[in-house]
């Protein structure tokens, strides 16, 4: 189960809506082992393409370097679809690599990047198989209790 606090998911509509009608891209950073995305860090799509998401191999690099120093992990990767269902394509299924993060999708299909509700769904994804997974939005995580985990939910 994905637990992701709202702002977090309204900043990763809103990109996906300004990128529309390529595909928006980015990485929702957060502490090594919590499961819980706190830090949002919209990436820019390199292939700008509406079919298709790559990130900046350098912008990757340097983000990685920055939450080793700052002991994150990427808890949440995510993109948008803009002419299909928020369903993991076999090409994001082929290149997803971090088997801890929770992939999630957004679809602006059908109008969607301009108003109304959006199809954001959330995935796990390990050794090319797609298992999705229930989002619980928050306003704010609960700092007295720990962050709920794969193993706990």
């Amino acid at each position: 189960m994905l637990t992701i606090q709202r702002e977090i998911l309204d900043a990763i509509v809103a990109h996906a809506r300004r990128d529309h009608p390529d595909e928006a891209c980015g990485v929702v950073a957060g502490p090594f082992g919590s499961d819980r995305p706190t830090r949002f860090v919209p990436m820019v799509n390199a292939a700008m393409s509406p079919t298709f998401y790559e990130f900046d191999s350098g912008d990757l690099l340097r983000l990685y370097r920055e939450m080793d120093d700052r002991d994150e992990e990427p808890v949440v990767i995510y993109h948008s679809h803009t002419a299909t269902e928020a369903y993991p394509s076999r090409t994001d299924t082929n290149l997803a690599s971090e088997p801890n993060a929770h992939y999630v999708l957004v679809s602006t299909r059908d109008g969607a990047h301009e108003s109304g509700p959006v199809d954001v769904r959330s995935y796990r994804i390990v050794d090319g198989e797609v298992t999705e997974e229930e989002v619980t939005i928050v306003e704010r995580y609960d700092d007295d209790a720990p962050a709920p985990t794969k193993e706990s939910a």
